[in-house]
């Protein structure tokens, strides 16, 4: 029997998230998918007279061609990739996976090579279309956030269908708070950091970018981070686990890293000199996601969280400069039964303990 919750979807992805109008183009980027999506999606863009264009992807073809990825191929790959999406006015991709590890073989040079091929179309396409990305729920997603398979499908489907514009007023609220702040300073247990947003703009994600949604993002002034930062939400980057991720900083480069694989964490942030800086800094707030799954588009909205990311910066009013193959969004949860912690602007107490203050925010809090 069809799911009605995917034609919802399809709709809210078409309709409100990107806004797909007469004419358009769209390209319909789906990793280890069932049909049920890409048909209704294909059915959505025609709804609004958009032109669908599909690709079909596989993460183990995806991790095979990575293993004997060559300079010569990827940059074919990128150029080919760059030019498909100059050619697209919106695009969504939806990625599933039966293994979120599955390419945690793949050397770190090829990698390298892979994602500084690719960077062009990625830039382009963050900066350029109008984009939405999510996940799509499976039994591995579910033994990773502890749930069945079946209580995971609804927890998605209620992530992924909020109402995001009735929280728009208050987000919009943040971002204006945002927009005039100067100087951040966050604490937390192992998290003393101060860096400066002086003449940096923020954007508010309100379902239009990511499903789930649900935060507002800045950047830091590239040179301006001080102090240290410990993370206490569990990640994957490049399908390598990592937990307890501590890093410190001076003059906004990071000059020691260490997690439960230090090794392998220096590793990354030795992929170019930018992945040692930071590009986004962002707060979470999605009321229906709670705890950290190992899933960044999940995890990167939790209730009374925020990310700051090492790696690329996003072009536009956010854009702090750092360019890198790297976007590695580390999360921190904020709230009481993760240690608390306080986020200040200029001196002023916003947020503590994973609520912010401000009446205007309070439909933030979960």
């Amino acid at each position: 029997m069809h799911d009605s919750r995917i034609d919802q979807l399809a709709d809210q992805l078409t309709g409100y998230s990107t806004g797909v109008k007469r004419g358009e183009t769209v390209l319909i980027d789906l990793y280890d998918v069932p049909d049920s999506i890409a048909l209704a999606l294909v059915r959505a863009v025609r709804a609004r007279k958009g032109i669908p264009f599909v690709k079909i992807n596989r993460s183990r073809i995806t991790r095979e061609l990575m293993i004997g990825a060559s300079e010569e191929q990827y940059e074919t790959m990128g150029k080919l990739t760059l030019d498909e999406i100059k050619k697209m006015d919106c695009y969504i991709a939806i990625r599933g996976s039966d293994n979120i590890t599955e390419s945690a073989d793949v050397p770190a040079k090829q990698m390298q090579l892979v994602m500084k091929a690719m960077r062009p179309a990625l830039n382009h396409r963050v900066g350029k279309t109008r984009w939405c990305v999510l996940r799509w729920p499976s039994p591995s997603m579910a033994q990773q956030a502890g749930m069945s398979t079946e209580a995971f499908e609804n927890f998605y489907f209620d992530v992924c269908l909020l109402d995001y514009k009735k929280l728009l007023p208050a987000m919009k609220a943040l971002k204006r708070m945002m927009d005039k702040a100067n100087d951040v300073h966050l604490l937390g247990p192992g998290t003393d950091l101060k860096f400066s947003m002086k003449g940096l703009k923020s954007v508010v994600c309100g379902g239009n970018f990511n499903i789930p949604d649900g935060e507002v993002f800045s950047a830091p002034v590239k040179n301006s981070v001080e102090g240290h930062i410990t993370y206490n939400a569990p990640t994957i980057y490049r399908g390598t686990a990592f937990d307890n991720v501590r890093l410190e900083f001076s003059k906004g480069k990071i000059t020691k890293a260490t997690a439960n694989n230090t090794k392998a964490i220096n590793a990354i942030f030795d992929s170019d000199e930018g992945a040692r800086y930071i590009g986004e800094f962002a707060i979470g707030f999605n009321p229906h996601i709670r705890e950290p799954m190992r899933d960044i588009l999940f995890d990167e909205k939790i209730a009374g969280s925020f990310h700051f990311t090492p790696g690329q910066a996003y072009e536009g009013e956010t854009d702090n400069g750092n360019r890198s193959q790297v976007h590695w969004d580390l999360v921190n949860i904020q709230r009481p039964d993760y240690g608390g912690g306080e986020i200040y602007f200029d001196g002023k107490l916003i947020r503590k303990n994973g609520k912010f203050l401000a009446k205007s925010l309070e439909p933030l809090n979960s």
